[in-house]
């Protein structure tokens, strides 16, 4: 009956629209990111971009946020729009402590498994900005919503791969002749895994959406 009343009801679209655009922010920061693991001279410069988008981040979360309190009529459960953004939002925070990681112990370069991890982070980024918009006629597109939480869950076991390749791999090397770079390495490796598990929250958000209102 409520979602009856709901669907006739005026809604504040709105908040589609900053969903997007948060979306887009993200993939910004995971292609910046997978830039800076190329190593080089770059990398400051992607530092700094990093840290530029998770202010932008920040700035359209503050709006959704706002946005929730001020509308009457929202186009899903206001627990639910929150815990989207939130959880879109932690994964673009990942990022930028994975650049604080990387600054403060100066990194130059990166292990090529530290890069594959960089590529399956775009692939998490794109999925998810694909689905976003989807959400705003969630029971047409239900079926392909799930289908990209199912692909975000199967790129996540893919970090999880990489991840425990990267740490055997920096324990031949450097476990017995260099702790210090093993603990870096394996610090950096374990940030690169938690922002492909943030955006395996976002695919658990949308899919709890899609749940509820279809």
């Amino acid at each position: 009956m409520l979602g009856w009343f709901r669907a006739l009801m005026p809604r504040e679209d709105r908040f589609f629209d900053l969903f997007a655009a948060h979306s887009q922010v993200v993939v910004g920061g995971a292609e910046a990111l997978h830039k800076l693991l190329a190593g080089g001279e770059a990398v400051e410069r992607h530092c700094r971009e990093i840290v530029e988008l998770e202010h932008q981040a920040d700035a359209i979360t503050r709006d959704v946020l706002l946005a929730v309190r001020k509308s009457f009529i929202t186009p899903f459960d206001r627990g639910d729009i929150k815990d989207l953004i939130q959880s879109m939002d932690d994964a673009i925070d990942m990022m930028q402590k994975t650049v604080k990681t990387i600054t403060l112990f100066e990194q130059k370069s990166f292990d090529p498994l530290m890069q594959e991890m960089g590529g399956v982070i775009v692939q998490a980024a794109h999925l998810v900005a694909e689905a976003i918009p989807l959400l705003d006629k969630v029971g047409t597109h239900a079926t392909r919503l799930g289908a990209l939480a199912e692909e975000v869950m199967r790129v996540e076991g893919r970090a999880d791969e990489l991840h425990d390749e990267g740490l055997k791999d920096l324990f031949r090397r450097h476990g017995q002749t260099n702790p210090m770079a093993y603990l870096i390495g394996s610090e950096i490796y374990g940030q690169l895994e938690k922002v492909v598990d943030r955006f395996e929250d976002v695919a658990n958000e949308i899919s709890g959406i899609v749940i509820e209102n279809v």
